[in-house]
């Protein structure tokens, strides 16, 4: 980012005082209980294009006098950018889908959406609903969230950059906060995974892809970058829900 701007500056300068101000010290890595067996990991059905797996989950916090606050954060795994944060008291089967109601309507629908068991996702209004849309499930194995590894990832990075920080003294307050936060990632925050574009760059510089697309073979293991520069079509193989 410096260098864009114009400085000649040399990474371990950047990175002493990056420590010395401590912008961001990492924490000690837990060690994995288990990785899981699922078919429906990230790690083995990988997105293969825009808008081809999208990602959901859950990040709660409480305001200053204790009231709960949900977030439901939705990813697009293969360009990383955020789609939405949508901050509640509580959340419903119903709530959900009205959420993604709204986010097919601006963005469009994914082929595929991951998400663990948790009541909300696994509810038979979300779970009919996707399935009238034509939007085929993938269900991680319980008590392995490294299977949904992109939005686990990102859900850390809001809870240390934006959540860890902020006192919220309402409702009103958090979702402005959080939605500055989101716009400040997708559209400043150079990506390391995406040639360090930003997720908002990268996702207009993909192409549009139609058609059905199912997931490559175990043997396959394709760089996103060359997908989408090289509009590669690998071996594909059916999935099931």
């Amino acid at each position: 980012m410096l260098r864009k701007e114009g400085w000649r500056v040399n990474v371990k300068r950047v990175h002493r005082l990056w420590k010395a101000e401590g912008l961001q010290i990492r924490k000690k890595a837990r060690k994995r209980r288990r990785l899981g067996s699922s078919d429906n990991a990230c790690h083995r059905k990988k997105s293969m294009h825009k808008d081809h797996v999208w990602s959901y989950d859950f990040v709660s916090d409480r305001t200053e006098k204790g009231g709960r606050l949900r977030m439901l954060c939705v990813v697009d795994e293969f360009t990383r950018e955020c789609l939405t944060i949508e901050v509640e008291r509580k959340f419903k089967g119903k709530d959900v889908v009205e959420v993604l109601k709204d986010l097919f309507a601006i963005r469009g629908r994914p082929m595929f959406i991951r998400s663990d068991n948790g009541p909300e996702f696994a509810s038979k209004a979300v779970r009919r609903w996707l399935e009238q849309s034509g939007i085929r499930t993938l269900f991680i194995e319980p008590g392995s969230p490294w299977e949904n590894g992109y939005i686990e990832s990102f859900n850390g990075k809001l809870k240390d950059e934006c959540l860890n920080g902020e006192l919220f003294l309402c409702l009103a307050e958090a979702r402005y906060i959080v939605d500055r936060w989101r716009l400040d990632y997708n559209h400043h925050r150079p990506h390391s995974r995406l040639d360090w574009m930003t997720p908002a760059a990268f996702t207009a510089s993909c192409p549009v892809v139609s058609g059905r697309t199912c997931f490559p073979s175990a043997s396959a293991t394709p760089n996103p970058q060359e997908n989408t520069q090289k509009n590669i079509t690998p071996t594909l193989t059916e999935v099931g829900t």
